[in-house]
């Protein structure tokens, strides 16, 4: 009955909707009872509370920004609704919903910036403006001199991208990951030319959770440890295969010489081992990898989904996946017991546990996030 009486009085008063949103006539007679402007304004989708930077919203929680209504799909913090939503499994924090109240965006907001300059301390809540690219940044977090004469394109733990005024936030990386390729450059300096920047990036479209999901601290994060563990197991992106050519036969559970005259001797960044392993990334892969095992050496986005899958799906002794450790914030040292934990905690190998927290404190000083604790095992 509301939407009859809406549409009637629509085709009646010819209404039309003017810039800020009000309801007017067209012409200057059959303007409508104020009681049928109410009807017709209240036919028109509510927004949300309006998204906060500062707020935390989990799975479900709404929030609305520029006239559009969201939903998250995750827990996240300080993610603009207008630059990281997506449809639904998109893997963004945000899915994008129905236009609300006028549709007409808010004016961008104005702030009180100062220009960047190096060497500063910046207290809490300073928002300035880099003049090399003219985009804003706010200090989000301080260490013992607030700002620690960081820079805000290099060190996002301290700093976070803004608006002011119309400017928006400089676009993600390339391919969506949080490591560009020059920090993965200085992350493997002399990794073999088998492991690719590209490789890894075209692997990461099969696994969309990873180092996209909660804040952009926690995404470096994860990013961070998976490639701390990966530089551990392949000698920093050195061993393609094995080292030790004498193993080869032996990962065969049918026994040595059982296995079809193939070898699964470890092969890419997780060093992947043992034909059960093989066959199981393979068929979550869609690639008959118990067939031909050495794709894992001779393809690299190949090489690089295997150690995302296992990344993302194995939980060895940790009875979690080494994603689920870090999302959830239980540390650095999880992961290890996830890959490794029966050979190398609890005391058994107290140096190679130290090696991959070296690797992890030096990826993460890279990607300017703090370690967070739990680091050991």
């Amino acid at each position: 009955m509301k939407n009859q009486l809406i549409r009637t009085s629509l085709r009646n008063a010819g209404l039309c909707l003017i810039g800020s949103g009000l309801l007017s006539a067209c012409g200057s007679e059959g303007a409508l009872p104020e009681s049928e402007k109410a009807a017709v304004s209240a036919a028109l989708t509510a927004c949300f509370t309006a998204w906060n930077s500062t707020a935390i919203y989990t799975g479900g929680a709404t929030a609305s920004y520029g006239g559009i209504n969201y939903t998250a799909a995750y827990w996240t913090q300080g993610d603009n609704p207008a630059t990281n939503s997506g449809a639904a499994g998109s893997g963004k924090p945000w899915i994008s919903g129905e236009s609300c109240g006028s549709g007409t965006p808010p004016p961008p907001p104005a702030c009180t910036f100062t220009n960047w300059s190096a060497g500063i301390n910046y207290t809490l809540g300073t928002i300035v403006k880099y003049l090399a690219n003219g985009n804003y940044y706010k200090l989000v977090n301080v260490g013992a001199h607030g700002s620690d004469g960081t820079d805000p394109t290099i060190s996002t733990w301290y700093w976070s991208p803004t608006t002011c005024g119309a400017t928006m936030p400089p676009p993600p990386p390339p391919g969506g990951f949080v490591v560009t390729e020059d920090q993965f450059n200085r992350m493997f300096p002399s990794r073999s030319s088998f492991y690719t920047y590209a490789g890894l990036v075209a692997a990461l479209s099969y696994y969309p959770a990873f180092a996209k999901t909660g804040t952009d601290t926690v995404r470096k994060q994860e990013a961070a440890a998976f490639l701390a563990n990966v530089a551990h197991e392949s000698d920093n992106l050195k061993a393609v295969r094995e080292y030790n050519t004498a193993n080869y036969p032996l990962y065969c559970s049918h026994g040595v010489g059982n296995c079809g005259g193939k070898e699964y001797y470890g092969r890419g960044p997780i060093q992947l081992s043992w034909d059960y392993n093989y066959k199981a990334a393979g068929t979550a892969m869609g690639v008959d990898l118990l067939n031909s095992p050495d794709l894992v050496a001779t393809d690299s986005a190949i090489a690089w989904r295997t150690g995302l899958w296992y990344w993302m799906t194995g939980t060895g002794a940790a009875g979690t996946t080494p994603h689920e450790a870090m999302v959830n914030s239980q540390g650095f040292g999880v992961t290890i017991r996830a890959i490794n934990g029966s050979l190398e905690c609890d005391g058994k190998r107290t140096d190679q546990v130290m090696s991959r927290v070296r690797s992890y404190t030096s990826f993460t000083t890279i990607l300017g996030v703090p370690t967070g604790s739990n680091l050991s095992c």
